[in-house]
């Protein structure tokens, strides 16, 4: 049942379930395909429901795969409206045949009449005027004519002969699918060909399981489902992709095999499409055409930020490369960040926070890109220069150690210091430091002083303690952390 927003898709199925299901959808979406069967004189029909609003044209676009006839519900005093097009392009795409419900005739100002004038455009044109498709009038809310619907479909399904073999191993698609906290993956199936019995060994996509459970729509416990039955199932081992086909196959064995066999590919192809981008290159791989897409992901150590950033970065697309901002959040630079980085191909681009070390290790072994920035400006500048192929001789920060600070003394006239431990690498008297706090940066800016015991100390390496006063800067706590690096100028290379 496809048709525009608030034409009635969803009290159309209810009249014809005869149940109440409106009140329960959120501001009356259909948000998920709600998959149902009815039965007319012992013959069935089975109906799925697909969400009407634009940001679910995707699914949509899924839910007429697995359709044979597509009900377009069309409001008689609203007449044609954009998703009503959208939904005949669906149809006409999957070479599916239309019947159009006109529905709401109960309202005085009802025109099926116009309707049916607006259909023809799309080629729609009814019987009565000498063309091929059904048109019938009903009101989901009066319940006028729904048999006549019903009807019109059955009739169209003899038309069309659509049978199917109850008498082999199932196979169907995947509506739906979701996670359970109590029943684990839950797959919405709609069964195309065959039977599915319980105990079945199924695959689906890369997932593969037996069939534990299936309900149908009403909520009742089912032992096996045949040719157009919707029913949910459980006992999958992961959460298939709505519109993945399953199969019922010989036995559990064959069935994993046939899973990881897919998992295989699909890793293979990742893996083949992935070499990893960095902003150097970025240019030289515009040019020869490689880069349609520059996929970023953004953290910052507050909120407002990261919004800025995306929207100052969203505005740089143009017709040879665009941004997708593809992960934004606050807080430290984490290896979760770097592995969806490397998934994905993106570059990271941080503010204000700073990469966990596990993160940074992570970056250097994938090969992705960390940038970090203190002003929103400068990022922005070098991803544009980066897509004009002009970036500027960066400045490079070369790590030189990272110090823990274990306790702190109160000098009268001096300020804080720190009482340090060096973790890794050295810290030395000339360098620049930064204090990080839970992977925030707080504080940029050089050492006042640094001391071993009560004597200056030109460096301190790892595994010695020092005493750091910072340069105007007290607000030292326990458990900070003390970055030193030294600044070099790098000339910025397009080969990178």
């Amino acid at each position: 049942i496809m048709g525009h927003v608030d034409h009635g898709k969803t009290s159309l199925l209810d009249a014809i379930r005869a149940t109440n299901v409106i009140a329960g959808e959120a501001g009356g979406i259909t948000q998920h395909i709600g998959a149902y069967d009815v039965e007319l004189d012992g013959r069935k029909i089975a109906f799925l429901d697909t969400p009407g609003h634009e940001a679910f044209t995707a699914m949509r676009a899924r839910g007429t795969k697995v359709t044979d006839i597509v009900v377009l519900v069309v409001a008689a005093d609203d007449g044609v409206m954009p998703q009503t097009k959208e939904a005949i392009n669906h149809a006409k795409a999957a070479g599916v045949p239309i019947v159009v419900a006109v529905n709401k005739i109960d309202k005085p100002d009802a025109n099926p009449e116009r309707v049916k004038q607006e259909l023809t455009e799309f080629e729609l044109v009814p019987e009565e005027w000498g063309g091929d498709t059904i048109f019938v009038e009903v009101s989901a809310k009066e319940k006028i004519n729904i048999d006549g619907l019903l009807e019109m479909i059955l009739l169209q399904a003899e038309v069309l002969e659509l049978k199917a073999n109850p008498n082999k191993r199932a196979s169907g698609a995947v509506v739906e699918a979701r996670l359970d906290r109590g029943r684990g993956p839950v797959a919405t199936v709609l069964v195309q060909e065959g039977t599915l019995k319980v105990g079945d060994p199924i695959v689906s996509g890369v997932h593969w399981g037996r069939v534990r459970t299936m309900t149908n729509d009403r909520g009742e416990k089912l032992k096996e489902a045949g040719p157009s039955t919707p029913v949910e199932i459980t006992g999958l081992s992961g959460v298939p992709d709505a519109g993945d086909t399953f199969h019922a196959v010989k036995d559990e064995k064959s069935a994993k095999e046939v899973a990881q066999h897919r998992a295989q590919k699909l890793r293979e192809a990742e893996l083949a499409k992935s070499s990893k981008i960095s902003l150097e290159q970025l240019y030289a791989k515009i040019q020869e055409g490689d880069v349609q897409e520059l996929r970023v992901i953004v953290k910052a150590d507050v909120q407002g930020s990261v919004e800025a950033v995306k929207d100052s970065l969203l505005k740089l697309s143009n017709d040879k490369c665009r941004l997708v901002v593809i992960h934004t959040a606050v807080g430290g630079i984490s290896e979760s960040d770097v592995t969806l980085a490397s998934a994905s191909d993106a570059i990271i681009l941080g503010f204000n926070v700073r990469p966990e070390p596990k993160a940074n290790q992570l970056a250097e072994q994938e090969g992705v890109d960390i940038r970090l920035y203190n002003i929103i400006y400068d990022a922005v500048a070098d991803v544009k220069s980066a897509m004009e192929g002009l970036l500027a001789p960066t400045l490079k920060e070369v790590a030189l150690g990272r110090v823990e600070v274990r306790e702190t003394f109160h000098i009268s006239k001096v300020g804080t210091i720190a009482g340090c431990y060096v973790l890794e690498g050295k810290v030395t008297r000339n360098a620049k430091v930064r204090l990080v706090r839970d992977n925030v940066v707080i504080y940029e800016g050089s050492l006042s002083s640094l001391k071993r015991f009560k004597d200056d100390a030109r460096e301190v390496v790892a595994g010695y303690e020092c005493g750091i006063g910072l340069e105007n800067y007290n607000d030292i706590k326990v458990g900070d952390i003390i970055e030193a690096y030294e600044i070099e100028e790098v000339k910025a290379s397009l080969d990178g």
